[in-house]
């Protein structure tokens, strides 16, 4: 799996960090977010010594979090790195789950300040994370992407195990005002986030 040399930070409680990987043609990206709790890691690619030196300055970790089947990554070696839990909703790991997992489910909080909503028709297990400080934050699985040549979009269908499931979903978000939405694959969007996605959503209504 492709590793990322650097940590970037793009808000006060907000890191990002992405590398590109051959194998699958396509940028990983990975979010860590503060709380009051600790970090959470958000669907963790590899990460040089620079990287991790970096988030350990940031703070103390406090989870892992996986947003759905194609996304435990390296998850087990964050999670032992820094001897946390792995969040994440049972579908994820349909096979034997990670012995640090935790389970998570629709409408939980994982800490005061990050609320799982529950994605259904994309990947099995799909969830957004909502931040609701600072003006909002989103942060993604595969059921939206950003990236080159696709640019701000949906997973594309052939991904979906019901595409029209999944968009019916993802209209749950609008009420989740957000300035920010992170992804696992692609660029972050900075600002008028909820803005973009209704319109996104209106152009296939």
């Amino acid at each position: 799996m492709a590793k990322a040399a650097e940590l970037q930070q793009i808000a006060p409680d907000l890191f990002f960090w992405q590398a590109y990987d051959r194998e699958v043609k396509a940028d990983l990206s990975s979010a860590a977010i503060a709380t009051r709790e600790g970090i959470f890691l958000v669907d963790p690619i590899p990460l040089s010594d620079v990287g991790v030196n970096q988030l350990r300055l940031a703070g103390a970790v406090a989870g892992v979090i996986v947003t759905n089947i194609n996304h435990p990554r390296a998850s087990d070696q964050f999670a032992a790195l820094f001897d946390v839990p792995i969040y994440a909703r049972r579908e994820s790991f349909p096979g034997k789950p990670p012995p640090r997992m935790t389970e998570i489910a629709d409408g939980m909080q994982i800490c005061e300040a990050l609320d799982v909503i529950a994605v259904e028709g994309a990947a099995s297990g799909e969830i957004v994370l909502y931040c609701p400080r600072d003006d909002g934050a989103l942060i993604a699985g595969d059921a939206m992407i950003n990236f080159e040549p696709y640019g701000f979009t949906f997973l594309p269908r052939k991904y979906c195990s019901n595409e029209k499931q999944m968009r019916r979903s993802l209209r749950r978000l609008l009420d989740c005002k957000s300035e920010r939405i992170l992804f696992a694959h692609g660029t972050p969007i900075l600002s008028q986030a909820t803005e973009r996605l209704q319109r996104l959503l209106d152009s296939i209504a």
